[in-house]
């Protein structure tokens, strides 16, 4: 937009799609700012990106409009200066929740002049947690880099950047665990983790688990009963929690294990390595069983498959290299 009409499309967009607020900045000759929305049924993410503004939000404008929401916003560039309900804090790189039916005020403060956040939009009637707990909570920075906190913040992360690519069915699901795992998070923070739903726990624990297998590959030890032993859960909870998933517990520790393998395979400076050494590594303690079980995924043997890559990579390096001779014109 023209530069003149920029803090005033700003100011009209907040105020339309969050809630009525009063926004002023020092930079409206040169304002910039740009907003992206993804609607997750249940709940809202948006992603803020602007020049340094001061909002505040009344109880006039509360009764000029409420949305009567939860707005958890995770910080990523500049800080915010919030305050709500005699609490004030300064975010930075955090989460900090707010509550819509309360007056409030917000700075946004940058070195760089730009303050970036991705604000989650969750209607009060839809989060499972009692009001009283969570209102301890408003304006108070919330650490983003732990537990389920760090948890949410990735997965909004790869929500935004892939979500618009998803289905309208798709997207929905992807609202329920989202809230869910906002639930989770907030539930953790005020103390009241029983409060948290069933779903968002078992989301949770998922979590944990995939992230423990993906890093503990290569042990050959990795087995259903070592996962459930080192979260201190029963073999048949965490089958229960595999029961949606693609593959079983074993099955995705197997699956996993082959691609890895697989990729390394192909891997040119791994060239020099035994096939055999390469399954070890990543927790395949017999030659027959990898061999097996990488023939009944692929349909060939990891030699084949080696052999094959080879031979690909060696004509296409081949075919590079060639240089074709236009076809001479006979002269009349």
């Amino acid at each position: 937009m023209p530069t003149g009409d920029r803090f005033e499309w700003f100011c009209e967009t907040v105020s339309s799609e969050l809630m009525p607020v009063t926004l002023s900045t020092k930079h409206a000759t040169d304002f910039a700012a740009e907003i992206s929305d993804l609607a997750l049924g249940p709940v809202r993410v948006s992603r803020f990106d602007f020049t340094p503004v001061w909002s505040r939000r009344t109880a006039a404008h509360v009764r000029r409009g409420d949305p009567e929401q939860y707005q958890l916003a995770w910080v990523t560039a500049g800080a915010f200066r919030i305050s709500q309900c005699g609490k004030e804090s300064v975010v930075s790189k955090d989460l900090v929740l707010t509550n819509t039916s309360r007056p409030m005020e917000n700075c946004g403060v940058s070195d760089d002049g730009r303050v970036q956040a991705v604000v989650l939009q969750i209607p009060r009637a839809a989060m499972p947690l009692r009001s009283g707990r969570l209102d301890r909570l408003l304006a108070q920075r919330i650490p983003a880099g732990r537990g389920t906190a760090a948890v949410l913040t990735d997965f909004l992360s790869t929500l935004l950047d892939h979500g618009p690519q998803c289905g309208p069915e798709e997207l929905h699901r992807m609202g329920t665990i989202t809230l869910d795992l906002a639930a989770a998070c907030l539930a953790q923070q005020a103390g009241a983790m029983t409060e948290a739903p069933a779903e968002a726990r078992a989301q949770m624990m998922l979590q944990r688990i995939t992230a423990f297998i993906e890093h503990n590959l290569s042990d050959p030890d990795l087995t259903p009963q070592a996962v459930a032993d080192r979260h201190n859960i029963s073999l048949r909870t965490l089958y229960g929690l595999f029961r949606e998933q693609p593959f079983t517990v074993a099955a995705s520790i197997r699956r996993r294990r082959l691609e890895r393998c697989r990729a390394d395979l192909t891997n040119r400076d791994l060239s020099s390595q035994p096939v055999q050494a390469i399954a070890a590594r990543w927790g395949f303690s017999s030659a027959s069983a990898f061999t097996r079980a990488f023939r009944d995924a692929y349909g060939i043997t990891p030699t084949e498959h080696r052999t094959n890559e080879i031979h690909r990579d060696a004509g296409n390096v081949e075919k590079s290299c060639t240089v074709r001779t236009p076809p001479r014109v006979a002269q009349p």
